[in-house]
């Protein structure tokens, strides 16, 4: 059933106030008045295919739900939108909308090319309400101690976390955000179970893995909830200490670790004490390692670093609270890694960049695929590709050059199913 034009802008008014946004604020995203928007919302004013797609956008709706017989409020939208108050409110903002379009999108690739998305594996684990600090980085390590055993990884590093996550019915996106946010969690009716993480420059491939991992822990443990965004000044809550530690744990498992440090020769107690015992009595032992053959060094921290995919100073945070490095040595190897040496020693040493680090052309390469399929299949039209491809900054040369790569009709499709 068609909606009117008072429908449409009743609907648009809804959308715009579960989003906490103002009439002037929209004015300004479509070089238009106020009372221009304030007609039509009022549904006296009548709206074109560009500022409706626009307005979808700002509102982080599929265009589509503005014009079905019956319109809800998304919660979703609602709480990510007013979950945040901080100065760089717009930059959040813009990080929800580009998380969520991406999401729509890709879930209405899926549905005109008929793919059915597996059902969401993901476990759910439920933790007593955290008292103290000390109870969320004890809840953390214990949901992937008992993650790494469901998922039968062992002690061993995690190689593809990205596909880990997919695997669990979890979707996977890059987007720019701002600095101070490492990524964000949506559990949404439409676009599922959907993790994204920074893209900016200084959100290191090492950082990245860290981020994948401190959000699935939110959807382990917290999806209950619409979404949560993670952002630096909130570290101290809870909820991120326990996500923190949970994706230290996860990344770097207490035994692997311990492992890994015993091949070097190292980890050993400088003193040595043990009770052999037989029936007749008990037969003391006592030893000492010899001095300092027992002490970390930059050149056993960088590779063990490299060997779990983290930032040496994660690894260097994980050693100390696994005791295997004392205060001190812990304050003289982040001075070493804070004065770039790290990066000398990762050079002298061969290694190479962090795996999982070209996740965003990953993401951009699966989501292509999909649209230029649907490009084949007159699904959606040439302009309409364009535009997805806009959306993973992908330009429309190489848009063309991939059409003709693909042998595909330059042509516009005449049956398009969907809208452009």
């Amino acid at each position: 059933m068609a909606i009117d034009q008072v429908e449409l802008g009743r609907r648009l008014r809804q959308a715009r106030e579960a989003c906490g946004l103002t009439q002037d604020e929209i004015a300004e995203h479509l070089g238009v008045s106020r009372p221009t928007v304030a007609q039509m919302e009022l549904g006296k004013r009548a709206i074109n295919s560009f500022e409706l797609d626009r307005l979808a956008y700002l509102y982080a709706r599929d265009i589509r739900e503005f014009l079905a017989a019956d319109f809800t409020e998304d919660e979703v939208v609602r709480a990510l939108f007013r979950s945040d108050s901080e100065a760089d409110q717009e930059g959040v903002r813009q990080a929800l909308r580009d998380c969520i379009a991406l999401g729509h999108e890709l879930t209405n690739l899926e549905d005109l090319l008929g793919i059915t998305r597996g059902v969401a594996t993901a476990a759910a684990y439920s933790i007593p309400t955290l008292r103290s600090r000390w109870e969320a980085i004890q809840a953390g390590e214990h949901v992937a101690l008992e993650e790494r055993r469901r998922l039968g990884l062992g002690s061993a590093p995690v190689s593809d976390l990205v596909r880990l996550l997919e695997s669990q019915g979890v979707r996977t996106g890059v987007v720019p955000m701002p600095d101070d946010i490492s990524g964000l969690t949506i559990a949404h009716p439409h676009v599922g179970l959907f993790v994204v993480v920074n893209s900016e420059h200084g959100h290191a491939p090492a950082r990245q893995r860290f981020s994948w991992s401190h959000e699935y822990a939110h959807v382990l443990l917290d999806r209950s909830a619409a979404g949560r965004i993670s952002r630096t000044g909130d570290r101290t809550d809870l909820v991120e200490v326990r996500a923190n530690a949970f994706a230290a744990a996860f990344l770097m498992p207490t035994e692997g670790v311990r492992q890994y440090v015993a091949t070097l020769g190292k980890g050993a107690s400088s003193r040595i004490h043990a009770e052999i015992f037989d029936e007749d009595g008990v037969v003391p032992v006592d030893a000492r390692t010899e001095p300092g053959s027992q002490s970390l060094q930059l050149y056993d921290v960088v590779p063990l670093a490299h060997f779990f995919g983290v930032s040496v100073l994660s690894a260097l945070y994980r050693l100390r609270n696994l005791r295997l490095l004392s205060d001190g040595e812990f304050e003289r190897l982040k001075e070493q890694d804070q004065e770039r040496r790290s990066d000398e020693v990762r050079a002298a040493l061969g290694l190479s960049p962090v795996e999982g680090a070209e996740h965003a052309g990953e993401f951009s390469r699966r989501f292509m695929g999909l649209a230029l399929d649907a490009y084949r299949r007159d699904r959606i039209t040439k302009s309409k590709l364009q535009q997805l491809a806009g959306r993973v900054g992908i330009s429309a040369q190489t848009v063309q050059m991939l059409i003709e790569s693909a042998g595909l009709d330059d042509s516009e499709p005449e049956a398009a199913l969907a809208p452009a």
